[in-house]
């Protein structure tokens, strides 16, 4: 893949050496890879990000098709929810913080 200048919402090395372990690999006996796993996730930063329709993606960045196949398809088996607890507990590392909450907001009944 070509190299590309670099979107603000892109991993740093830092955080995909965290990510990398949380986001599944390519099967072994698949179909080969057209794009790396660092780059569908960069595509995904940037749409959360962006707001913008899945159509709006950079061209750039995995074609859209393939970046959305990707989202439902980590998102119906669990890899957000993993990718995001592991998340939270690193931001909540910091002084005086426990790893889990000890409260909660929610909404008032109505």
């Amino acid at each position: 893949m070509d190299t590309r200048l670099a979107y603000p919402t892109d991993l740093t090395d830092t955080e995909w050496r965290i990510l990398s372990s949380l986001v599944p690999a390519p099967a072994p006996n698949g179909r080969p890879v057209d794009y790396p796993r660092r780059e569908i996730v960069n595509a995904l930063l940037y749409f959360n990000r962006a707001g913008c329709s899945w159509r709006l993606l950079p061209h750039d960045l995995p074609p859209y098709p393939i970046v959305y196949y990707y989202f439902k398809t980590w998102r119906d088996n669990g890899t957000w929810t993993a990718i995001h607890d592991a998340l939270r507990g690193k931001v909540r590392q910091a002084p005086d913080k426990r790893v889990q909450a000890r409260a909660a907001m929610t909404e008032p009944n109505r």
